[in-house]
């Protein structure tokens, strides 16, 4: 996981650093522009404003267009698809010359707005959730990938958890997921089969709406679960806010620590806190502030160099008791 990551990053200050930048003014002595100012973007961190995952996705977004001088707009979808969706009309009526999108509305709703936009001269990129139809017809032109691979990374997860938790065949496990998304729910559907497949009994919950947007709401959810179900010994909360909560979900269901074995996706300082303290044992960490900040160099590379698309997967490591006060600083800084 640190070695992928420190190449990407190294990719990243390499041609940060390296490409030129624009002179204007009286002579070599004036001031100069960054080498993607005047580059106009749309971009969409996913969540609400300030919430877990979104934030970091968007501080990672934040320091490239910094960095690079892009001009950045940005807009809050609060993880809905439909809003996504018109959202991004809104966004093509603005005329950008790039859209970084979140692709948790899917190929079908997304294609027929993606070729809309590639016909008016608009690059399009994604980050978080494939949309692999769109980026093979248009990697050409600039549509790249930042993010996990879904079902791969749910289905490391599911047998990760297997292996550390002791789980065997006929034991209980909840996942609480997003199967209704197409493509987002991928991730969910890697985790069932990997559960299924060692013959666990798996019950699936879908993340409603309300608990989508606000973790928190889910608490009389998971409690009415658990209490139904005494036995499960493991719970999956595919979702980044689900998982910052899973210690007041399981505290709610009048759990300890050591009760049922906790696991999810996405770091969080709150997250660290319930790793330090027992009740969450295993995350995927899938660098989501690379997933702001590449899809804008994306964009940028695309629009002044003509470049293709770039398709980077960031959902390769896990966090545990054993390495968490290593990411911890990083978490805090709200970069990892």
């Amino acid at each position: 996981m640190l070695r992928k990551a420190g190449l990407v990053m190294a990719l990243v200050l390499v041609l940060t650093l390296a490409l030129p930048t624009v002179a204007y003014g009286q002579g070599s002595g004036g001031p100069k522009e960054k080498w993607c100012s005047g580059v106009k973007i749309v971009f969409f961190p996913g969540g609400p404003a300030g919430g877990v995952f979104a934030v970091n996705v968007y501080n990672g977004a934040l320091q490239a267009a910094s960095d690079l001088g892009a001009d950045v707009d940005y807009v809050w979808s609060d993880w809905d698809p439909q809003k996504m969706i018109q959202q991004f009309a809104e966004a093509m009526a603005m005329n950008p010359d790039g859209i970084a999108v979140m692709g948790h509305p899917g190929e079908d709703a997304f294609e027929p707005l993606v070729d809309e936009a590639e016909a008016k001269g608009i690059i399009v990129t994604s980050q978080n959730t494939t949309l692999p139809r769109i980026e093979s017809r248009y990697a050409g032109s600039g549509f790249g990938y930042v993010g996990q691979e879904l079902y791969a990374t749910g289905y490391n997860l599911g047998n990760e958890i297997i292996r550390r938790a002791g789980l065997v065949s006929g034991d209980r496990a909840m996942v609480w997921g997003l199967l209704s998304q197409p493509t987002r729910g991928l991730r969910t559907q890697g985790v069932i089969d990997a559960f299924e497949e060692a013959g666990l009994t798996v019950d699936y919950l879908e993340i409603d709406t309300a608990t989508n947007a606000d973790p928190p709401a889910g608490i009389p959810s998971f409690v009415a679960y658990v209490s139904a179900n005494p036995d499960v010994k493991a719970v999956v909360t595919d979702h980044g806010g689900l998982t910052a909560t899973l210690q007041s979900y399981l505290e709610g269901a009048g759990k300890g620590p050591d009760d049922i074995y906790g696991a999810g996706f996405d770091l969080s300082p709150a997250t660290v806190e319930a790793i330090r303290s027992g009740y969450t044992d295993l995350v995927i960490d899938q660098q989501q502030w690379l997933q702001g900040y590449l899809p804008i160099l994306q964009i940028c590379l695309t629009e002044k160099f003509g470049f293709s698309g770039l398709h980077i997967d960031t959902g390769g490591g896990f966090a545990s008791a054993d390495n968490i006060e290593m990411l911890a600083p990083l978490v805090e800084a709200v970069i990892r």
